[in-house]
């Protein structure tokens, strides 16, 4: 039983506010919500800007580093790299790490391989079969006008595709795969949500925007800090009023007599303190770098000297196996990319278990120092020496990169 566009189409439009809102923290033109209590009127809609949940994000994905198709009995890595492999990868990792999942379009070529188009979670959706990670049926909308309105939208069956252009003409193209030709590139999928979840959690957000406002606070107590208030008492309420600006900035401040020989007393309020802002961003700081698997050093909190490759890596191990869980799942989605691709090349509707042997490579997540090039070596002739013939060429590239 097939859903039809319709519903797809108001699935997407319902889970598009919530992929544009991780957008929104990425590109650092949220605006976090002010309490209006300690800001002036006339500053509560500044917009400040912190660039941790890109951190975040941007630190994993640029771990995440796809190498190639190991066992590739069907050549899916010539179709990649036929379809700019060095931006493509990239592009649907940083993709879902935002958004819980990207996709796959594929556009078949009469004359030439098929080509391949990744497509972000704001603009496709579709019904997921769990036990393949395929998609029953599928919707994305491919193009928009300036103002955000649909201009070309196609529905994916496993037996046709369907164009539908704005001016309601409807073109039906056939599929020559088993699967629909849009394939889903899922972050951290589970029973519950099987499309996943964004790097950018609730958490995440909420710490941030508590940051946001920590430092716009900081900003309007720096100009307190910067020019402390101060007060003059006893001032002769017939005498000519001072220039409050002048006498603020003046370095010397002539204040005379009055007719009773009395003087005005000067005194300063106490200067406000920057230290807990900066202890309170330092709090938020830590919280987001508990959630995000960084270090307070990744946040821009100097901590100590420079570590070494060993010590970075202790510091990151829970973003190392977050790094190795996204490489599973998303592994699985490139090799069912690869795996439509070749079945719409040779149109032939291979069967899905004759990619079984089909691996993904990725490179190692954290890129080894001299030091840790030599354990390598000492691990591998001691292990050889047990084990002849186990470490060949291709281990050591999944071990050190090179």
């Amino acid at each position: 039983m097939l859903y039809g566009i319709d519903f797809l189409r108001t699935k997407l439009d319902n889970k598009r506010s919530r992929v544009k809102t991780r957008y929104s923290y990425y590109e650092m033109k949220h605006v976090a919500l002010d309490f209006q209590i300690s800001t002036p009127p006339k500053l509560r809609y500044w917009m400040n800007v912190l660039g941790w949940c890109a951190k975040a994000v941007d630190s994993m994905a640029d771990r995440l580093v796809f190498r190639e198709f190991a066992n590739d009995d069907f050549n899916m890595n010539e179709i990649f790299r036929m379809n700019n492999a060095d931006v493509l990868f990239p592009s649907a990792v940083l993709g879902a790490l935002i958004s819980s999942c990207d996709f796959i379009y594929i556009m078949p070529e009469t004359d030439d391989l098929p080509k391949l188009q990744v497509i972000d979670g704001a603009n496709a959706t579709g019904i997921i079969d769990p036990m393949t990670g395929m998609l029953k049926e599928g919707y994305a909308v491919l193009d928009r006008d300036k103002e955000g309105k649909t201009i070309l939208e196609a529905y994916f069956t496993s037996d046709y595709t369907e164009f539908h252009y704005a001016n309601g003409f409807v073109e039906v193209v056939a599929n020559p795969a088993p699967y629909p030709l849009l394939v889903p590139i899922i972050n951290r999928p589970d029973a519950i949500r099987p499309f996943g979840h964004s790097h950018i959690s609730r958490a995440c957000m909420s710490i941030v925007d508590s940051a946001m406002r920590t430092v716009k606070r900081s900003e309007i107590s720096a100009e307190f800090y910067s020019v402390p208030q101060k007060y003059v008492l006893g001032t002769d309420p017939d005498g000519e009023p001072l220039d409050k600006w002048s006498s603020a900035m003046s370095m010397m401040l002539e204040i005379t007599k009055d007719a009773d020989g009395d003087t005005p007393t000067i005194g300063q309020f106490q200067q406000q303190a920057m230290t807990p802002h900066l202890e309170q961003l330092r709090m938020f700081a830590s919280l987001f770098a508990g959630e995000t698997g960084l270090t307070l050093d990744d946040l821009g909190f100097a901590s100590g000297n420079p570590a070494s490759s060993e010590a970075i890596k202790a510091s990151h191990e829970n973003l190392r196996l977050r790094a190795r869980a996204a490489q599973r799942s998303f592994g699985s989605g490139f090799l069912n990319a690869g795996y439509l691709a070749a079945c719409v090349r040779d149109e032939t509707e291979y069967r899905r278990n004759q990619i079984y042997q089909t691996v993904p490579k990725w490179e190692p997540i954290f890129e080894p120092d001299a030091a840790a090039l030599s354990g390598i070596g000492d691990a591998s002739i001691k292990l050889s020496q047990s084990f002849p013939d186990y470490f060949d060429e291709e281990k050591l590239k999944d071990l050190t990169g090179i």
